[in-house]
């Protein structure tokens, strides 16, 4: 790994470790706090990929906004840099930043996040990322725990919520008409 000289913990030295070192996934906390991102374990990988296809497919049908993938970048409120694992952001806000600001890490919150719990992952550290998604704008998230099987459904005006997979979550008035089936996703 290379490290710039001029790392000072800013989303400008970010850029420059991210082009120095492009096969690593990178995070910056709002404390300046450079993070490589570890790889997802196998199951995890998949779950993040079958939430993912599955956002996307109702994102095509409903044409309501942008889905985002794990190695996405976005700027955070308070500074920080996050890759959530999967995301979507309504066409109204993408539309306020300009193509400029689309190309780097778009300073924006998502509307929606969702995390899989990865047995490889610190799983207090999880949790807080979300929290940290609320706390900056994001209207809903879901943190999946496919080993209990149940997510956690978290929204700003509402107390969170688990359920387990055998309860088909939809998309409320953030993700309008979306349903996901969590048992045929995480099989």
């Amino acid at each position: 790994m290379q490290i710039p000289p001029t790392l000072h913990g800013t989303e400008a030295q970010l850029i420059e470790l991210v082009k120095a070192n492009p096969d690593l996934r990178w995070e910056l906390t709002a404390q300046g706090e450079v993070i490589v991102m570890s790889p997802t374990g196998s199951e995890t990988g998949n779950d993040e990929s079958e939430l993912n296809a599955s956002i996307v497919l109702w994102n095509r049908q409903q044409k309501l906004g942008k889905t985002f993938s794990s190695s996405t970048g976005l700027c955070l409120p308070n500074g920080a840099i996050r890759s959530p694992d999967g995301a979507w952001i309504s066409h109204e806000r993408w539309a306020q930043l300009s193509p400029a600001q689309r190309w780097q890490f778009a300073s924006i919150c998502p509307d929606f996040g969702v995390e899989p719990v990865s047995p490889v992952a610190e799983l207090e550290t999880v949790p807080a990322q979300m929290q940290e998604y609320l706390d900056n704008g994001s209207r809903w998230g879901w943190l999946s725990h496919p080993q209990t099987r149940t997510v956690a459904i978290d929204c700003p005006n509402w107390p969170p919520e688990t359920v387990t997979f055998a309860t088909i979550p939809s998309g409320e008035d953030v993700l309008p008409g979306l349903t996901l089936d969590l048992q045929t996703i995480f099989v």
